[in-house]
């Protein structure tokens, strides 16, 4: 019997898809869960599994959900030209309609409500007031009457729903608390996945300028661009002296893999123009990123 081959439109089709979902940018939705888990289990010396599964997936369908919103809007506004040096967006590319990666950005969400559902059986309330704003910005970010990314405000809204929200959230599911380790965590995760942000915006300034994108970088300079990230990679690094004063001087070496790969990034901002080269930057960026998440657990796991 012939074995039955996929067709290959469907394969085209299903590729699209997960190019409309950039996996590449799933570290900054696994790492503020993953390091909110590590938290709480050096906390409590317990993991729960299911609740932890739950709240891994809901934050990558939100975060796939923005990146397919992002993709769509961004093209149907004329932010995504031809000139574009960053990778490949699927619809302005003519790879998916602008319907089908709306529907898909809803689809992603509508996952994100179901995963959502155990959780507030589990600690009530206040996964609503996480779950709702978040699910609300991942179309916000770039839609609606006040697009965040449009208006400069992609870095704190990263640093805000990236870092502190998503891995506090992470440890009260655990645990049922916000311990004061639960916000100079997500502060530190979310200045690392503020960097990506401002490296992409750096490299796409030129074009930003053009189509009307008024991110920090156009708003303020490329000078001031290359300032903030330095900010973010330093203040991401150096706000681990802070674990000191709460008893956990050993945690503050998490940073070291931050200022070796900040070291690179930097040195690249600062001496390469914004364009194709800045693509390696992003890929050392989600590299620090996973990086400082694995001394992070390393470290506390020797600390227990």
């Amino acid at each position: 019997m012939t074995p039955v081959r996929s067709h290959p439109s469907r394969v085209a089709w299903l590729g699209a898809c997960v190019l409309a979902a950039r996996p590449k940018t799933l570290p900054a939705a696994i790492v503020p869960v993953w390091a909110g888990c590590v938290l709480a289990w050096s906390r409590s010396g317990a993991v729960d599994w299911l609740l932890a599964a739950f709240t891994l997936v809901g934050a990558l369908c939100i975060q796939m959900a923005t990146n397919c919103f992002n993709d769509a809007i961004d093209a149907r506004k004329g932010a995504d030209t031809a000139v574009r040096v960053g990778p490949l967006r699927v619809t302005a590319s003519g790879l998916l309609a602008p319907r089908a990666v709306m529907t898909l950005g809803f689809a992603f969400l509508l996952a994100a409500l179901l995963c959502g559902v155990p959780l507030h059986a589990a600690r009530g309330w206040p996964v609503i007031a996480i779950g709702v704003p978040s699910m609300f910005l991942a179309y916000g970010y770039t839609g609606g009457p006040f697009p965040l990314a449009y208006r400069g405000w992609g870095e704190v809204f990263v640093i805000l729903f990236f870092g502190f929200v998503a891995v506090a959230g992470t440890v009260f599911i655990q645990t049922g608390e916000w311990p004061r380790e639960a916000w100079l965590l997500g502060g530190q995760i979310g200045l690392l996945s503020a960097v990506l942000i401002s490296i992409n915006n750096l490299r796409d300034r030129a074009e930003d300028a053009v189509t009307g994108k008024r991110t920090l970088a156009v708003r303020f300079g490329p000078k001031a661009a290359v300032a903030l990230i330095w900010i973010e990679i330093k203040f991401a690094a150096f706000a681990g002296l802070l674990w000191i004063p709460l008893g956990r001087a050993g945690w503050v070496l998490a940073g070291l893999p931050v200022l070796l790969l900040g070291t690179r990034i930097l040195w690249g901002v600062f001496t390469e123009p914004p364009g194709p080269a800045f693509n390696r930057l992003l890929g050392l960026a989600a590299l620090a990123l996973l990086s400082f998440a694995v001394a992070f657990h390393l470290i506390a796991l020797r600390s227990a």
